[in-house]
């Protein structure tokens, strides 16, 4: 990406604008700037909603400004770059479907953004003394995808249409700010993508979540399932936090985010927590201390992008910008770590440099999930699944959406740290039941979701229902490239992990050598579509040891040996077995037992992850020690009992 404005941001601190609503509120508009009239040269649109609206006036919204009175939003653009800003952000907050139609004009999402990089970039083109930036920014709207108040497509429409309207008129990058949903702002990473696709211009897209008081997003997100997910896509170049609190109340998340995040840093807080004095909010913060948070952060935590939002003035800009406007990035070790990472400025996570990331995992809409776990290994919970679960189909037959979410929450109560939903079921609609099952998963459990089918269009279904970063099981090549092309385009598009199955044109591998040559063939599929090696669970696949066919004795040897052999030669890739299918065909007892034995020799093979029943799995110390020798003997087809 050729971006004039990353260069800048690699080599020094740029400072952000202020807020833009505290200048308008002190501009002493009146109820007419606030009414569209046939008189105010509107596009034809804005003419017609003018004549709709038969003028009423819209108070508080105050992205109409832009068409009923241009000239004064522009002046608060050109104070800030007055006051040392380098960049500001367009006047399009509200500026959705969504939050106009609460005005009565969502069909001017359009022609309010056009209006609003035009206007920015006319106040950034009075500026001559360094090159001025104009970030075409939205906000988070007024409706949660997540609490079903909104659609994950009506989010994704509205944002392409803004973006749209913002790079055609000229926007240097995009921003989502004031984040509360990773679920809305999945969708509109989605839309940013979408739009820089089809208009042809690629700008760097910022984010900036906004952290509550209580420590997490709005809906109880935690920084670190923030990050994870926003680090799966490229075209987000940086990543930050605005709103909701002070630059007190920010730092332990501004730390987190220097110790963890591969993207620059992008920081707008308020001018400290608000107090209410005579009925109105007041912001105590003065210009001096914010320049000295400010200061305190760029040095401390490499902050590379400063600014301000609710409260701050351009008082508040001008103390920031003399302060560290334009400094080299210094002695930060995470700036070092971005730069070391990202060579040229190209601001984005590939096999190649994969190492750089201290997330490894994936994340839910609440958590963080580690696929390395310190004392165990990855458990992904099988009870979630209409092909192996009794109790879930019955479940799902019924329509018993309350007791499939109280199954899970078991699941995840018991201790698996991911949750393997299938909902494949002769005779039903498997995207509509995924996409019900989802919409609660994602609401109402904490852990992980690995979207377990075979078809493609219930995985993007489902992946348009969850935050955080799923995982997606599974690919092969049985039938070829096609599909496994399609399952990793959504994985990139979409942010998610991928199970792999050594599975090829002539079927299941089975010899080891079988099972590594076609490892290696999906890691290098997976890595051309720049999914990293941590985030492709290959599965070694193992076949029943309860069948007694001569063919498939030393089948679990196989398994062991392809895992060992995969490990070394790719470390950073995953494991994963669908533990269950080596015991299939044996009674329950034995089957716990055999079961837990080939997890216990899977894992000294190198296994990471493993799909199971984790209660039903027992240590070698809580089994008899003559029953353990007869699992182990079954494993590796020892036949010291066997007939002449």
């Amino acid at each position: 990406m050729n971006s004039p404005l990353l260069e800048a941001m690699a080599e020094r601190v740029l400072v952000y604008d202020g807020a833009m609503g505290t200048q308008l509120q002190a501009a002493n508009l009146t109820d007419a700037d606030f009414t569209l009239r046939a008189d105010q040269n509107l596009p034809p649109l804005a003419l017609a909603a003018a004549e709709r609206l038969g003028g009423k006036p819209l108070d508080g919204c105050n992205e109409i400004l832009l068409l009923t009175r241009p000239e004064v939003v522009e002046e608060v653009h050109a104070r800030y770059f007055e006051a040392g800003s380098d960049l500001v952000e367009t006047n399009t907050f509200g500026a959705t479907s969504i939050v106009l139609a609460e005005y009565e004009i969502p069909e001017l999402v359009s022609e309010i953004c056009r209006a609003a990089a035009r206007v920015a970039r006319k106040a950034a083109d009075r500026f001559t003394d360094r090159r001025r930036y104009v970030v075409g920014a939205l906000g988070p709207g007024t409706k949660l995808v997540s609490l079903g108040q909104t659609s994950f497509d009506e989010i994704e429409e509205t944002y392409l249409d803004a973006f749209t309207a913002l790079l055609e008129e000229g926007s240097d990058a995009l921003l989502l700010e004031t984040m509360q949903d990773l679920l809305l702002v999945k969708a509109s990473v989605v839309a940013a993508e979408r739009a820089m696709a089809e208009t042809g211009i690629r700008v760097p897209l910022f984010v900036q979540v906004t952290m509550e008081q209580t420590g997490t997003m709005l809906l109880g997100t935690e920084m670190a399932a923030a990050l994870n997910m926003l680090e799966c896509f490229p075209s987000v170049k940086a990543v930050g936090l605005n709103c909701a609190t002070g630059p007190v109340e920010m730092t332990p998340h501004i730390r987190f985010l220097g110790q963890n995040s591969t993207r620059p840093l992008a920081i707008q807080p308020n001018a400290g927590l608000p107090v209410m004095e005579r009925g109105a909010a007041r912001y105590k913060l003065t210009p001096a201390e914010l320049a000295e948070h400010h200061t305190r952060f760029v040095e401390e935590h490499g902050v590379a992008l400063v600014g301000g939002c609710c409260g701050t003035t351009p008082e508040h800009i001008r103390a920031v910008a003399e302060a560290v406007g334009g400094r080299p990035h210094t002695a930060d070790c995470h700036w070092r770590r971005v730069r070391h990472l990202f060579p040229g400025f190209d601001f984005g996570i590939t096999p190649a440099n994969q190492s750089g990331l201290s997330l490894i995992g994936c994340s839910s809409l609440y958590s963080f999930q580690p696929y390395e776990q310190d004392s165990s290994y990855l458990v992904v919970g099988e009870k979630t699944n209409a092909n192996g679960s009794r109790a879930f189909k019955d479940m799902l037959a019924a329509d018993n959406w309350e007791g499939l979410t109280e199954l899970a929450r078991e699941q995840e109560a018991e201790g698996s740290h991911v949750l393997d939903v299938c909902a494949a079921y002769v005779g039903r609609d498997e995207t509509r039941d995924m996409r019900e099952l989802l919409s609660r998963y994602n609401r109402h459990v904490t852990v992980p979701i690995m979207i377990d089918s075979t078809e493609t269009p219930v995985m993007e279904a489902s992946l348009r229902c969850l935050a955080g970063k799923p995982i997606l099981n599974s690919i092969n090549f049985e039938d070829g490239e096609g599909r496994p092309r399609k399952v990793l385009d959504l994985a990139r598009r979409y942010g998610a992990g991928v199970v792999a199955l050594t599975i090829d044109e002539k079927g299941m591998a089975k010899s080891v050598e079988e099972k590594v040559r076609i490892a290696g063939r999906l890691i290098d599929l997976a890595r051309e579509y720049g999914l990293a090696d941590h985030d492709l669970f290959l599965d070694c696949l193992t076949f029943t040891l309860g069948s007694g066919e001569e063919e498939f004795r030393t089948s679990a040897m196989a398994t062991l040996d392809a895992i060992s052999e995969v490990k070394k030669i790719y470390p950073s890739v995953n494991t994963i077995l669908g533990l269950s299918n080596v015991s299939f065909g044996l009674r329950p007892a034995a089957r716990q037992v055999l079961n837990s034995a080939f997890l216990h020799f899977a894992r000294e093979a190198g296994l990471t992850s493993a799909i199971v029943h984790a209660t039903k799995i027992v240590p070698e110390n809580r089994v008899d020690p003559e029953i353990w020798k007869i699992a182990t003997d079954l494993v590796f087809d020892k036949r010291e009992y066997a007939a002449a």
